[in-house]
């Protein structure tokens, strides 16, 4: 474990309540990144194959001073690979890819309404079995499919990655997380970088001596259950998203931030996620 990081208890893992989004950072670059962040102190490291970096990840946690094995690695299954047997071999092409034996976390990357989220999950089970996975989950999942998958599950749903930041409310979801033992992990923690000139977080950062984007962060992780994955490439970022574990909010900040509504702009890209859910590609 590092010392840098708080861990969000979901049941049978513990899971590093910082960790690394990948998406969109592909090459070089991305090697770089994951090999500094783990060098730095982060434990967590999120990709998937639709991101087409999985073999830089991979080479990033090789290059890195920190053994595989305190390296919270977290993959997803695309859309496309749901069926039973397309499950296993899309999951063992990313295995190939990262060079790794297993992956922490194995997530169903988006929800499909014509696969049958229990054919998917049963595949995750035997891939649990085998050694390859350690640990299943979902993302994009609304309250109500994360029940169904956790009622249908042979064996423990343990996360559910979804957008997440101060302009996106899932406080319904992150209560329902909370209170059965699953990580509501949140990508696009810093709405695409909306938040770092937000009036608001300024003025709370101010009084902490801290960025609006370490208020943003600190609002999600000082949440129960709640675990974000910044994307960044900068050693400075990556050291600011760390110090997140350093200060606190006040109740009255938390409840600031959570009624803060956000841009027309970010609040309209809200919805996308709910469009795609119901898309049958």
């Amino acid at each position: 474990m590092s010392e840098r990081v708080e861990y969000v208890d979901a049941g049978d893992v513990l899971i590093p309540k910082l960790g690394l989004g990948t998406w969109q950072n592909t090459g070089e670059s991305c090697t770089e990144t994951v090999r500094t962040a783990l060098d730095r102190g982060y434990r967590h490291v999120d990709t998937a194959e639709a991101y087409d970096n999985q073999a830089a990840v991979g080479e990033g946690i090789a290059r890195s001073d920190v053994y595989r094995d305190e390296v919270f690695l977290t993959t997803k299954v695309w859309r496309s690979n749901l069926r039973h047997q397309d499950v296993l071999d899309s999951v063992h092409e990313s295995l190939d890819e990262l060079g790794v034996e297993y992956v922490d976390l194995l997530l169903i990357h988006w929800p499909h309404p014509r696969v049958p989220v229990e054919e998917t999950l049963d595949a995750m089970a035997e891939l649990r079995e085998s050694g390859a996975v350690e640990h299943v989950g979902v993302s994009n999942f609304t309250r109500s499919q994360l029940q169904t998958a956790r009622q249908v599950a042979d064996v423990p749903v343990v996360a559910d990655q979804v957008l997440y930041h101060p302009y996106k409310d899932q406080s319904n979801l992150q209560r329902y997380c909370a209170g059965n033992d699953v990580a509501l992990t949140a990508y696009s923690p810093l709405a695409r970088g909306e938040v770092l000139s937000d009036a608001v977080l300024e003025r709370i950062g101010e009084r902490h001596d801290r960025s609006a984007a370490q208020v943003a962060l600190r609002w999600l992780v000082q949440q129960e259950n709640v675990v974000a994955i910044p994307k960044s490439s900068s050693r400075e970022h990556l050291e600011e998203n760390l110090a997140v574990f350093e200060f606190s909010l006040t109740d009255a900040e938390m409840a600031r931030i959570s009624d803060h509504g956000g841009p027309l702009g970010v609040r309209l890209r809200n919805r996308l996620p709910s469009l795609v859910r119901h898309l049958p590609l």
